[in-house]
């Protein structure tokens, strides 16, 4: 079988969670620093192996393209002030890796963005990453992925232990254990209530699949308004071949959601060569200060033209 090079970032959803920010940029170029969150997981991909990436946009994504693509007016810019540094830095983003882009017309769910790529990964077994799920280890979770693919030949999803008021927010399987970080995929249900799920290992935004997932893609009905699952085709691949689930090394950041991607700038600040330090001694003097645990009268950062506070 096919060694694992191509992957496809799904990064057409709508954003909702971050409007009204996301109405003027998708949300895969919100900044974590001084870089997009799409950048985390290109580079992933890059360092996993991967040298043929197919990102799936919509309507309004046309700011990922420009960002990996070529500027030669900044380019310019920058040469002719010596900005030597700065400008292999904007070189190297768009050298990164052969991109290439489909678009989703309509926002059809996570499964039919993936079916798009159904004709440039042929034949191929390949990886899924999510556009805004950042996950962070030494080996990049990508490449753990295809190194058990590489031994059980297998589509093989990366899965986690999850906290019980977060169950409803997760594909959750129920699986067989082959060894302490292995399943044999049995179940696997969408968002269910806690009371309802048949385990805790909740399914993270990584993906190894064989294209015959693409027939389960469309075989499965679709369900509310008019999506077609990726679990769903997962449970239905699952019934003609083994699927497995495999939990992953490394610490995950969902910047999908407020709270996470507010986590993630902290922790990558924290870690940042320029300003890491600085940003270390500002919250270590904020540490002991009464924070508001509402957003009431005593911290509001709402600007409103309206009231005249402009």
């Amino acid at each position: 079988m096919t060694e694992v090079r191509k992957a496809v970032i799904p990064a057409a959803g709508l954003g909702t969670r971050f409007l009204p920010a996301t109405k003027a940029m998708p949300k895969e170029m919100l900044p974590l620093i001084d870089r997009p969150v799409i950048q985390y997981v290109v580079e992933e991909a890059v360092a996993s192996g991967i040298d043929d990436l197919i990102i799936i946009t919509g309507r309004g994504k046309r700011a990922i393209e420009d960002y990996f693509d070529d500027s030669p007016e900044l380019e310019m810019h920058l040469r002719e002030h010596h900005k030597s540094k700065t400008l292999k830095m904007v070189q190297d983003i768009s050298s990164l890796v052969d991109i290439h882009y489909i678009r989703q017309k309509e926002p059809r769910g996570l499964g039919d963005a993936i079916l798009r790529a159904e004709k440039h990964i042929g034949d191929e077994p390949f990886a899924v990453l999510l556009g805004d799920d950042i996950i962070v280890d030494t080996i990049p979770c990508t490449r753990q992925l295809i190194e058990v693919f590489s031994r059980i030949r297998g589509p093989v999803i990366a899965v986690n232990e999850i906290p019980p008021e977060k169950v409803g927010s997760y594909g959750i399987i129920q699986g067989r254990p082959l060894d302490p970080s292995l399943y044999f995929v049995e179940d696997i249900v969408e968002k269910p209530r806690l009371e309802d799920a048949p385990s805790r290992i909740g399914v993270m935004g990584r993906y190894i699949f064989t294209p015959d997932i693409f027939a389960s893609l469309k075989e499965v009905q679709p369900g509310v308004g008019g999506e077609i699952q990726l679990t769903d085709a997962i449970k239905h691949l699952s019934g003609r071949r083994p699927v497995y689930a495999s939990f992953f090394r490394g610490k995950r950041y969902d910047t999908g959601d407020r709270l996470g991607y507010v986590q993630a700038i902290i922790d990558f600040a924290l870690t940042h060569e320029e300003i890491g330090g600085e940003v270390r001694e500002y919250l270590q003097s904020v540490a002991g200060e009464r924070l508001p645990l509402t957003s009431g009268t005593a911290v509001n950062h709402r600007i409103s033209t309206s009231r005249g506070l402009l």
